[in-house]
């Protein structure tokens, strides 16, 4: 029996472009693909191991041609719109009062501003969790194991009483291996909203 949901943030409720966001960037850049290095300060930056006045210095230093705000535009760009009628669904488990609710989202510190600026909800989104984990924050990052033990260990749950819902197939392959049950939505055919339709096997 499902106790726990696990939600992520991005294509599960806010609708992101990461193709678009990608193209925008390498475009920006003159570039054909990303380096190593400019992978790997991503990385760091989304687990909040570097600060965000580090992660746009190296930007700028590698990319003189450029401003903050062509980083913070670069950036952002995948972002887009969060339907509402998401938090409406997420209101109502809430209301329920059935389950635990828990985000566990890859969010760096730059796009959790943007949501909060741009997304006229977000405190009443964030009320509804239970726990609300932000890679950043507790320096952890999907698909590492140690964030998904991290959450069960801090929450005292077991793992196959628990729902985690991604659209990132090497996240939700990483949660089923500690017996977490998933769901790997796929976000251009697919809604949150229809879980109890989608999973009606594990409720």
């Amino acid at each position: 029996m499902i106790k726990t949901i696990i939600f992520d943030f991005g294509d599960v409720f806010i609708n992101l472009d990461k193709d678009g966001a990608k193209k925008n960037a390498l475009t920006l850049f003159e570039e054909d693909s990303f380096s190593e290095d400019m992978i790997a300060f991503n990385v760091l930056y989304e687990q909040g191991l570097i600060s965000t006045r580090e992660f746009l210095d190296f930007y700028l230093d590698n990319f003189p041609n450029l401003n903050e705000e062509n980083i913070f535009d670069a950036w952002n760009f995948t972002l887009r719109d969060f339907p509402k009628h998401r938090l409406e669904f997420l209101q109502q488990l809430k209301k329920e009062g059935k389950y635990k609710l828990i985000l566990l989202s890859n969010t760096n510190e730059l796009h959790i501003n943007w949501i909060k600026e741009n997304v006229s909800f977000y405190e009443e989104f964030k009320a509804c969790f239970d726990e609300f984990y932000l890679s950043h924050k507790i320096h952890l990052r999907k698909p590492n194991n140690d964030i998904y033990e991290f959450v069960l260990n801090e929450n005292d749950l077991i793992a196959n009483e628990c729902l985690f819902i991604d659209d990132t197939k090497e996240n939700t392959e990483a949660a089923e291996k500690l017996g977490i049950h998933c769901w790997n939505i796929d976000e251009t055919s697919q809604d949150v909203i229809n879980l109890f339709e989608i999973k009606s096997d594990l409720f």
